[in-house]
């Protein structure tokens, strides 16, 4: 990340990305990166939830009120505004991870620790992890 907060998306995105992109606080004090349409499908329950459950409205509000869309410059880029990185503990050395229809943007200390937390549960089989 440069000196302005400015990253640089993967150049096998830009096509997908040119459009303008979704930049929303995520779990585990990532950010997310979706595209226009990733994120109608992904905020769809948010966008639609039950207005008499509480949680439900209490990450309605959060998510979209945090939520802030970006046109990638010239050269691919899109700046992250200082809340966010506030809010990821973003510095300079970051990590952009694919994770879906999502891409995620990580603090590279943060992104260490969390996949050495990880390596464990993920060598060890699972069953029904992505079960319906």
């Amino acid at each position: 990340m440069d000196e302005k907060g400015r990253i640089t998306l993967p150049a096998k995105f830009r096509d997908r990305t040119a459009g303008g992109v979704m930049l929303l606080r995520g779990q585990d004090r990532a950010l997310f990166i979706l595209t226009l349409a990733g994120f109608a499908k992904f905020a769809h329950n948010a966008i639609h939830a039950d207005i008499t459950d509480e949680r439900q409205i209490g990450f309605q509000r959060y998510m979209l009120a945090n939520a802030e869309d970006q046109h990638p410059d010239a050269q691919g880029r899109i700046t992250i505004p200082a809340k966010m990185r506030d809010y990821a503990q973003l510095t300079k050395d970051i990590v952009l991870n694919g994770a879906g229809l999502r891409m995620e943007v990580w603090a590279a200390d943060r992104w260490n620790q969390y996949q050495a937390a990880q390596e464990e549960a993920y060598a060890t089989p699972a069953r029904g992890v992505f079960d319906a």
